[in-house]
This record gives structure tokens, C-alpha cells and sequence, in this order.
């Protein structure tokens, strides 16, 4: 939730519509649960970025959990290794602009997206 509301003030804050706004809470939202669900916990990190004409939100999520063993199969829409839909990912992934994931089995994850305005 504190996540959510932050993203959502940052969102906000860069003048993002409401459809941004919206796009880029949900893809926080489901990256945040994935860092609690799947790697114990960690960091999120938002920033605003500037990039020549344009200005965006940028967001990064690190766990130290167990990482991702087959990243390309966990982007595929209904794969999962919990209770869930099997959509977060790949759904976080549509609802950006700019995707990035690494990860290694038994040292974490870091995913990080962009939305720009």
C-alpha cells in the first residue's frame, strides 16, 4: 500500500493521466508483491528520470531471495510459483515503457521499469 501511494503521488507529481497513473500503480503493485511474496522482502526505489525531451518515473524493485531460475518462463502469462494468477510479471512488463530484469538463483532479483509522460 505505501508503495502504491507513493508511485501514485510521484505519477502525479510529473503530470501523468490518469490511464498513466493507473498503468504504472499496477505494475508497482504487482512488482511490490513479488518482492514480499517471492524474495522475503527488499528494496523499492522511485525516482523521476529526464531524458532529453521527455521526463519519466522509473522504478526498481531488489530482493536478496531466491531468485528466478528460467526468467523468460516467468514472464509467460499464467506461470507461477505461488497462489497467484501468473500474470504479474508479464503483466508489469506490459504496463511499462522500458522493462529490465536480472536475476540469479539463490542471490535475488532486480526488476526496474519506466513509465515516461
Amino acid at each position: 500500500m505505501v508503495v502504491r501511494q507513493a508511485v501514485r503521488r510521484a505519477a502525479l507529481a510529473l503530470g501523468f493521466s490518469l490511464v498513466e497513473q493507473t498503468k504504472i500503480v499496477t505494475a508497482a503493485s504487482e512488482l511490490a508483491r513479488n518482492t514480499l511474496d517471492h524474495g522475503g522482502g527488499g528494496t523499492a526505489t522511485i525516482e523521476i528520470v529526464q531524458e532529453a525531451r521527455r521526463a519519466g518515473l522509473r522504478l526498481v524493485f531488489e530482493d536478496k531471495g531466491p531468485g528466478i531460475a528460467d526468467i523468460e518462463l516467468a514472464l509467460k502469462d499464467g506461470y507461477t510459483t505461488g497462489p497467484g494468477l501468473g500474470l504479474g510479471l508479464g503483466g508489469a512488463r506490459r504496463l511499462s515503457n522500458d522493462f529490465e530484469i536480472a536475476s540469479r538463483p539463490g542471490e535475488g532479483t532486480r526488476v526496474a521499469i519506466t513509465r515516461w509522460k
